[in-house]
């Protein structure tokens, strides 16, 4: 059985959760272990994605309600969140509340850390980063950390 399965069986035993899954386990971001102990430590509420990545990728959106496994760099589980809200809106319109959510520093580090990871994700789609890129705004809730 794969540590990620063991981890949410853990979970689920311990909150009698019965026919209950995970969408996914993943890692957070350019650096999966500073951003994955934010989330255990319960600074990180919230999460910011491109949305051109779910089309190109053929992915859902997120919704509300789902759980995931967030990992560190060596893929263990250390953490398991629930989708509290998701909004669709173009990256310059993220309020500064919400990314200080994210848990990372101010409103001016949060930019400048996510047109850095969205230029560099981009050019692998040869495409461009601009200031009004759609993007998934995720708050969830950190319901496990083991």
């Amino acid at each position: 059985m794969k540590k990620t399965d063991v981890f949410w069986n853990e979970y689920c035993s311990l909150h009698q959760l019965e026919n209950v899954t995970y969408k996914d386990a993943f890692q957070f971001g350019a650096e999966p272990d500073w951003l994955a102990d934010l989330v255990v430590e319960g600074k990180k509420t919230a999460t910011t994605s491109g949305h051109v990545f779910y089309e190109l990728e053929n992915e859902p959106l997120p919704q509300a309600g789902e759980y995931s496994i967030v990992l560190n760099s060596s893929d263990e589980p250390v953490a398991i969140i629930k989708i509290d809200s998701v909004e669709v809106l173009p990256m310059d319109e993220v309020s500064e509340e919400f990314a200080l959510a994210e848990g990372e520093g101010d409103y001016a580090f949060w930019w400048e850390a996510h047109e850095n990871f969205f230029r560099n994700e981009l050019k692998t789609y040869n495409l461009e980063f601009a200031p009004n890129m759609v993007v998934v705004c995720e708050r969830f809730t950190k319901v496990y950390s083991g």
